[in-house]
């Protein structure tokens, strides 16, 4: 099961991101996820995706604990029942599914490990237009154009993340998007925000009709947010470069907002 995240899948040294804290590596097919075992989520996951040989498969696999992580180190399915949470997907399913088909279903049903969730509001984690849409928009990029790209996600783990059944609910996500450009290493980042999805105080209550933010953010935000040294990425960012756009957060609204 476990090849692991490749670094020099670009063909430009590219390792995964560093968590300040400890954390447990657990290698999956053409993915890995940190798991930090104090916060029970992963501190960083990082997945290879091979736009030119990307294949749609039915969906499949069955939500599971990692036997090679003790079970108090992984959120694992009493987090999610009877409540308005959505396990989400941190390596989405269909990024590491492409090669052969066998190596294609191998992939994505690895990515059902609980190692590899963390608790999202229905509306943040299904929507087309939300975060859903943008991992749409950087599958069909790689798609569309035959790139290889590298994606890393995780929660932004922050003890003031709201207390619920023995764990904290992240409230922010982040993504960084890396790829090859003529120029070198080129990568985006983003991060998501579902706080006002989520309310606690009362067990756990979902608004109907709640919204979360999505932010064009310089990577280097992102490192200091999460407390990850993310090595080469924040000086391949396109969003800080010069000529390019100023830096500083970017609100999204669509698709056309993205600068990549």
């Amino acid at each position: 099961m476990s090849d692991g995240f490749d670094p020099d899948f670009l063909g430009i040294p590219l390792p995964l991101p560093s968590p300040a804290v400890e954390t447990i590596r657990l290698d999956y097919p053409r993915f890995s996820v940190l798991l930090d075992p104090v916060r029970r989520f992963a501190a960083v996951t990082g997945v290879v995706i091979d736009g030119a040989t990307l294949l749609d498969l039915p969906r499949s696999g069955e939500w599971r604990l990692d036997p090679r992580a003790p079970e108090t180190a992984q959120a694992g399915p009493e987090i999610y029942s009877r409540n308005d949470l959505d396990r989400g997907h941190l390596v989405r399913r269909r990024d590491p599914g492409w090669g052969s088909v066998s190596e294609a279903r191998d992939a994505t049903t690895a990515t059902f490990f609980y190692t590899n969730a963390a608790p999202q509001a229905a509306g943040f984690n299904q929507s087309k237009e939300l975060w859903l849409g943008l991992e749409d928009h950087v599958l069909a990029y790689a798609e569309t154009t035959d790139q290889r790209i590298v994606v890393f996600t995780a929660p932004v783990l922050d003890e003031a993340d709201p207390p619920y059944r023995g764990i904290r609910v992240p409230l922010r996500f982040w993504k960084i998007a890396a790829w090859r450009s003529d120029a070198g290493l080129a990568a985006a980042g983003f991060v998501l925000d579902q706080t006002s999805l989520v309310d606690t105080r009362q067990g756990l209550r979902v608004p109907p009709l709640g919204a979360f933010r999505t932010f064009q953010v310089p990577i280097a935000d992102i490192a200091a947010e999460a407390g990850v040294d993310v090595g080469p990425l924040a000086g391949a960012d396109v969003l800080v470069r010069p000529g390019v756009r100023p830096a500083g957060a970017r609100e999204l609204r669509g698709p056309d907002d993205i600068v990549l």
